[in-house]
């Protein structure tokens, strides 16, 4: 999206705070280096937000929620060689 961004991680060793502030600053000086942004320039407007889900039911929401919302922008979907697919990993259980 040209104002936002989502992100489904897995759960992870680092802290989601840890990981939303290593995403933003990377991303901000990547954007910054393409050179999209100039160096002044505010690319992201706090900390980020974050929501824990424990359900299969509810991950695969997210992940519906977040191919179409491009789409529900009239952009085009949006594929990533670095994405995995779900594949029904939650923590103390095996995949289906």
């Amino acid at each position: 999206m040209p104002d936002h961004v989502h992100l489904l991680i897995r759960k992870h060793r680092d802290k989601a705070e840890q990981m939303i502030e290593t995403f933003q600053n990377e991303s901000r000086s990547r954007l910054i280096q393409a050179p999209r942004r100039g160096s002044d320039h505010p690319v992201w407007g706090g900390p980020g937000w974050k929501v824990f889900l424990e359900t299969r039911d509810d991950i695969e929401r997210v992940i519906r929620y977040i191919e179409e919302n491009p789409i529900k922008a009239l952009r085009p979907r949006q594929r990533w060689d670095f994405v995995a697919l779900y594949d029904g990993w939650l923590p103390g259980l095996a995949p289906r």
